[in-house]
């Protein structure tokens, strides 16, 4: 979840030190551990701050192009994620609820967003709604962006070795793991340090309640 290999790459370096491990093994590991790593770790994720940079980008799911809606904040701290087949405001609606109802997340002051219709008509509904204060105030400003446009590099390292996604569940959970990965990267999750990798393992074993 942390580093651009795949799963074949993976199961070469284990094999270079006697353990063997199908690939996909592997493969069903992150099925199976990228959901709760994202679950566990959402307890401890620090506060972020109410300027929210919101976008998303395109994934191709067995040849059919998704859209995972991503948000950080004005440090470049996660502020959540959302992976959907459609690309309109029902589906920025539900990113912002789910964002929204974040523990570690503040009410927005302000939302930077591109040029993407759907996010005025969803603000404004949830506005009317009750969920948004009508005090905040959305901004339609690309280069307010850049925040979030460098975050995504992080997830295409991620996902370029792979072959891709062949369902919406098996990229949903796979996603789950990276942002979560990201978020601990970050030094988001309290107890594991920004560039401390040893601290970050540590974190790790102690959220699946294993020893290092």
């Amino acid at each position: 979840m942390r580093y651009s290999l795949s799963y074949r790459d993976l199961e070469e370096m284990m094999l270079e030190r006697g353990l063997h491990v199908d690939h996909t093994t592997i493969y069903r590991w992150v099925q199976r551990y990228a959901p709760e790593l994202d679950r566990l770790c959402r307890p401890h994720l620090k506060r972020t701050a109410d300027s929210w940079r919101v976008d998303e980008r395109y994934i191709k799911i067995k040849g059919v192009w998704t859209y995972l809606y991503r948000a950080v904040d004005a440090s470049g701290n996660t502020l959540d994620f959302w992976l959907s087949e459609t690309r309109d405001s029902d589906a920025a609606k539900r990113f912002f609820r789910k964002a929204l109802t974040a523990t570690h997340t503040v009410t927005p002051r302000v939302i930077n967003v591109d040029k993407n219709a759907a996010y005025p008509k969803a603000l404004k509904e949830l506005k009317a709604e009750g969920v948004v204060p009508k005090s905040c105030e959305l901004r339609q400003v690309k280069y307010l962006n850049n925040r979030i446009e460098q975050d995504h590099r992080f997830l295409k390292r991620l996902t370029k070795p792979g072959m891709g996604f062949f369902s919406f569940g098996t990229a949903e959970r796979t996603f789950q793991g990276y942002e979560a990965m990201n978020m601990i990267r970050k030094g988001q999750v309290r107890g594991g340090g920004k560039g401390d990798i040893l601290a970050q393992v540590a974190l790790i074993a102690t959220l699946f309640g294993v020893a290092v």
